[in-house]
């Protein structure tokens, strides 16, 4: 019998039935994976195929795909990959804008064992580099325009044959080359032995250190991610999602799409974000969910009035980000009924779902599933970076109020349990995120680098990001990188990144203070800054200064420098702000600030 917590009582409007429920739901949805070891998503596709072959699936203003449609492109991907001699376990890589097509060129080839890698299209330069490098593919597929900022990136190893999914460029079309294979289903001799074990994508995460990381994903996570949310959600064939998130991030291109897919629903595939469009294309959808982060709400509730934001059917919105300060004006502005926030991260083993409903919180853990998220907060020891330990020499579980990092514990790749940690490519990179001997001699913790708090109902709240990293526009910033690209600039001899906090906005703004031998070239700063890193990670503001304090291990003081933030009245070295107008960064003055702080001025 599953039992519930009777003494932690839900917030009013859902009562303890509805969140055991939910739970339950959820369960049941993830309890036929281990018994099916063979099935992935895509043969769960290719069954709604057969059943509901004209219901839709993928819908989007590019192209829409029903359910039978988006079997038959599944299967030419797969031919393809088969003909092109590729076997399980090679990588390709995938590098295109949201639409339909993206799903169903990785859900071909992940169905015959290939490993796809999720490539972020705002890449250039030497990050996009370093991430082919890290997956070592023998082929990407690209749309068109990213084919260029392709064979510029300054590759280490071998370079991987280019495959162009439309005109205009001198290389291979793979949407052209597809088209000569049979849509039909695979036959036998057709198909490879891959199972849930093997691995089905890398997904790109910067973590808190360092370039991004290529997390493994297996298919038994995906089709967990899928079933599990497709669980939380009740989702069914009636219901419709919203989805304008990333197809390269695990949130927009896995969550979002797998638990719709796996019950026979529909997606909403929109290319990227557009506040003005946002609600006159779920209504004119009939969507039923959305899928959400917590800039996305933000960005909903600074924009004018629409006629369609409270006229539409959504019954629910799920995502990650959605502070306390704006929780119930999105609701209640919006109309939306319900809200179902999460914390995951891609490569983690540990994951939170408040199906409660309570503002502010990213979730907690019923004590019947305490045994599938082994999760623990620690202290958290700033000087070290690193978990405190005490005078046996184990780490110090937080009580209730308390802040510390978040840890899971690291257990067998059973398909029933979690605490699964796939890791990386890197061997390296993986072991760094193991902590180990941390409550008992032998045991080991996978570090998520997030600081929580959690209260005394067992209620868990984000704090930070600890480490080199921010966030801001909806992904991770590497600091490192950042002031790596700085200082390749000529004359800037040191630089020091780091995120500040603007009003109105969530997440940190990349600010950087550094340090010149003359004064630079600031027009030539950020055309060098566009070439080499995305536009979320070139800094917002610029503090040109003398020197940079170090600690006495020899690292940049970071703290001083965030706390004097970018107010150029508080601040004696002389700030700058990228003004996208002028194509450089101009001189900040205590008037355009206020602007910035009161919103009239957007970054």
């Amino acid at each position: 019998m599953v039992l519930i917590d009777t003494e932690r009582t839900p917030p009013a409007g859902r009562g303890k039935d509805d969140v055991l429920r939910d739970w339950v739901r959820a369960l049941d949805a993830i309890a036929s994976i281990a018994g099916h070891p063979q099935r992935l998503l895509p043969d769960i596709v290719d069954e709604l195929a057969r059943v509901q072959s004209d219901a839709p699936a993928l819908l989007s203003t590019r192209e829409s795909f029903s359910y039978g449609a988006l079997a038959a492109r599944v299967n030419r991907y797969a031919r393809w990959a088969l003909d092109c001699g590729l076997v399980k376990g090679d990588v390709v890589g995938l590098m295109m804008p949201n639409r339909p097509e993206y799903l169903a060129i990785w859900l071909g080839l992940t169905g015959v064992g290939i490993v796809v890698a999720l490539i972020n299209t705002q890449l250039r330069g030497p990050s996009l580099a370093h991430c082919i490098d890290a997956a070592a593919p023998t082929h990407v597929i690209a749309a068109a325009e990213f084919c260029a900022v392709l064979t510029e990136a300054p590759i280490s190893h071998n370079r991987p044959k280019l495959w162009a999914h439309g005109g205009g460029t001198q290389f291979d079309r793979i949407d052209v080359a597809v088209e000569r294979f049979s849509t039909a289903p695979l036959i036998p001799a057709e198909r490879r032995p891959v199972t849930i074990a093997d691995r089905a994508l890398l997904i790109y995460t910067s973590g808190t250190t360092g370039l991004p990381k290529a997390a493994i994903v297996s298919h038994r996570r995906v089709l967990q991610w899928s079933f599990w949310f497709a669980g939380l959600m009740h989702t069914g064939p009636d219901d419709r999602l919203y989805d304008c998130l990333p197809l390269y991030h695990s949130v927009g291109g896995l969550v979002a799409v797998g638990a719709l897919l796996v019950h026979g629903g529909s997606v909403v595939i929109r290319d990227k974000f557009s506040a003005n469009d946002f609600w006159r294309e779920v209504a004119a959808y009939n969507c039923t969910l959305v899928q959400y982060i917590g800039e996305l709400a933000r960005y909903l509730l600074n924009a004018p009035h629409h006629p369609a934001e409270a006229a539409h059917r959504l019954r629910l919105a799920c995502g990650n980000g959605l502070k306390t300060d704006i929780w119930q004006k999105f609701q209640h502005r919006f109309a939306i009924p319900r809200i179902l926030e999460f914390y995951a991260a891609t490569e983690a083993n540990i994951s939170l779902v408040n199906v409660e409903g309570k503002a502010g919180s990213i979730g907690r853990v019923p004590p019947f599933l305490a045994h599938r998220f082994p999760l623990a907060l620690v202290e958290f020891d700033a000087q070290s970076a690193a978990p405190a330990r005490g005078g046996d020499g184990f780490c110090i579980r937080c009580g209730a109020g308390g802040i510390g990092e978040a840890i899971g514990r690291i257990r067998g790749a059973a398909a029933e349990q979690g605490g699964v940690f796939e890791g990386y490519t890197d061997a390296a990179d993986t072991e760094r995120k193991v902590l180990r001997d941390v409550f008992e001699r032998g045991d080991a913790w996978y570090r998520t680098g997030d600081l929580m708090r959690m209260d005394a109902a067992g209620f868990y709240y984000f704090i930070d990001r600890i480490g080199d990293t921010f966030r801001w526009k909806g992904e991770n910033v590497s600091a490192a990188e950042v002031a790596a690209a700085l200082t390749a600039f000529p004359g800037i001899t040191d630089a020091s990144v780091y995120g500040v906090h603007v009003a109105n906005t969530d997440g940190a703004a990349g600010m950087a203070a550094i340090v010149c031998v003359n004064t630079p070239d600031l027009a030539g700063l950020r055309e060098h800054l566009a070439q080499r890193l995305p536009t979320y990670a070139q800094p917002k503001f610029l503090r040109i200064a003398a020197a940079i304090a170090m600690t006495s291990t020899f690292k940049h003081s970071k703290t001083e420098l965030q706390r004097h933030g970018f107010d150029p009245v508080a601040i004696h070295d002389p700030i700058y702000v990228d003004d996208a107008a002028t194509g450089t960064y101009v001189r900040l003055d205590a008037a355009q600030y206020a602007r910035i702080q009161a919103g009239t001025v957007r970054l």
